[in-house]
């Protein structure tokens, strides 16, 4: 079920915080008049007759009736997002609504405050179009979950076939963009949550180098994988819309490092991968022929934009797997209580140990479909020296010896693969069922380097993705390197049926 809010929003920035904006002035902006009041206004009939009736996707937990007004103000104001709507996944905060990471456990968590991602864009002159639905707790409560239910948002459905999964914790702010309830929408990763959903919502996705985008008042996972990062059609719109966010942030030292640059749409329409080398990763392919087949024709499509491209050999070492679990519980525990003890007002889990007293307290509701056997295992993941250990095993086999021995071994500037297979049928009864072997995105991931999907066609009409990493910081050559691949793909996209998938032709 979705939870509307009939209010607008409890306070405005300032004009002049509008157009003091952190973003870069070479932001594009929207010329006509009323473009941004005349979308907005579209974009709500759509919440109201594809999530609120109809096929109910279950995208949206609340949206703002007064988007339309705002976004006039700031198109009127000569703000650099001039009034675009984004949509904000619901573990990230904004002063209007509470932020419930999807959890009843906090459905009264109005923490009056804006994270910093989401003061950013407001002051970029973006609309918050309202909250997303998400996996609960972005994932990471059980190992059984269906991805895109939350106790408090439902099942997120996907708009290709509304009988099929929308991925990854972010499946509602992918959900909503292939709908149409926004320009574009915030997504978190720790580990595939921002791409994941894009690739099988036929969207672009980008997950940002670890410290471009401020962590700030994001109900966290992990302090060494999780950001945030943008869910929207073009990847020039991405490029736009991480302009708007990026910046560093005191509270969150990992951004005070970061390299980032003014305007990430700068060279987008003339970039060219004419004689660059690019490694494919021929190992993450998985055993799917009809996702291998659109490959192959991404593949030519840079091939014939200039690219040169190189077979690269990967295979990931069991290492990996054994340290990386682990990483995340022991992160999970620690900033989750730092997360929850630090919360303004009173009533509500104070650490994670509440939130697992609460979810037993509230089985029927929270845990009828799956456990929280991560929960607890992450409250007995307790060693501070083993997870030092890990950590160090994971930079070590994910960047000296993973992407960066990659790229430089083979001497190619980028990784491509597959994204993901196509969406599979929902099920809660048995969980999440992924197409076996398909995607290196762990990589990037764990490693925290940037991380694109692009669209690059359908397998029965649902949507796979097309895959591009590189090094850190590389994240302006990245989204280029997106968009050439965007400009050269040959390969027909599918629209949404906001139907049950049947086979092509019938």
């Amino acid at each position: 079920m979705n939870h509307r809010s009939p209010i607008r929003s409890v306070s405005r920035p300032a004009l002049a915080l509008l157009l003091a904006t952190t973003a870069a002035p070479a932001l594009a902006r929207q010329a006509d008049p009323d473009v941004a009041a005349t979308a907005a206004e579209a974009q709500i009939e759509r919440i109201r007759t594809l999530d609120d009736a109809g096929p109910m996707l279950n995208a949206v937990i609340v949206y703002e009736p007064e988007a339309a007004n705002y976004a006039n103000e700031a198109e009127e104001a000569g703000t650099p997002l001039a009034g675009r709507t984004v949509l904000v996944k619901d573990n990230v905060e904004t002063e209007e609504w509470p932020t419930t990471a999807g959890s009843l456990a906090l459905k009264d968590n109005a923490t009056g405050r804006d994270a910093p991602l989401v003061a950013n864009l407001r002051a970029a002159g973006g609309v918050v179009m309202g909250k997303t639905n998400l996996s609960e707790w972005a994932n990471i409560r059980s190992n059984n979950s269906t991805s895109g239910w939350s106790g408090v948002g439902g099942l997120t459905k996907n708009p290709y076939a509304i009988d099929r999964n929308s991925c990854g914790s972010s499946s509602g702010s992918g959900a909503a963009i292939a709908a149409g309830f926004a320009w574009g929408a915030i997504g978190t990763e720790t580990n595939g949550s921002i791409t994941c959903p894009a690739s099988i919502n036929g969207l672009v996705g980008f997950k940002p180098s670890v410290g471009i985008v401020s962590r700030t008042h994001v109900v966290p996972i992990s302090s060494t994988q999780d950001t945030a990062g943008p869910i929207t059609k073009m990847v020039h719109d991405a490029a736009l819309l991480l302009t708007a966010i990026a910046a560093p942030d005191k509270a969150d030292p990992v951004t005070l490092d970061a390299k980032r640059v003014a305007d990430y749409t700068a060279g987008l329409d003339t970039a060219s991968l004419k004689g660059v080398r690019i490694g494919v990763l021929r190992g993450a392919i998985g055993s799917r022929p009809d996702v291998a087949a659109l490959f192959e024709t991404a593949l030519a499509d840079l091939t014939r934009a200039g690219a040169v491209l190189v077979d690269v050999a990967y295979e990931a070492p069991s290492d990996l797997w054994e340290a990386s679990l682990p990483v995340l519980l022991f992160e999970l525990r620690v900033e989750m209580d730092k997360y929850l003890s630090t919360r303004p007002g009173n009533g509500g889990p104070r650490s994670l140990a509440d939130v697992v007293a609460f979810n037993k307290e509230h089985a029927a509701e929270e845990m009828r479909w799956f456990n929280q056997d991560l929960f607890e295992q992450a409250l007995t993941t307790t060693d501070a020296e083993a997870y030092a250990k890990n950590v160090a095993t994971l930079r070590r086999l994910t960047r000296a010896e993973g992407i960066d021995k990659l790229l430089a071994d083979n001497q190619v500037t980028f990784l491509v693969a597959p994204t993901e297979g196509p969406a599979w049928t929902t099920d809660l009864v048995n969980g999440d069922h992924f197409s076996g072997g398909i995607g290196a995105g762990y990589l990037a991931a764990i490693a925290g380097y940037p991380h694109i999907t692009v669209p690059m066609g359908a397998v029965e009409g649902l949507p796979v993705g097309f895959s591009i990493m590189g090094g850190q910081w590389q994240d302006h050559a990245v989204l280029k390197a997106g968009a050439v691949y965007e400009k050269a793909r040959t390969a027909k996209l599918p629209a949404p049926t906001f139907a049950v998938w049947k086979p092509a032709g019938e």
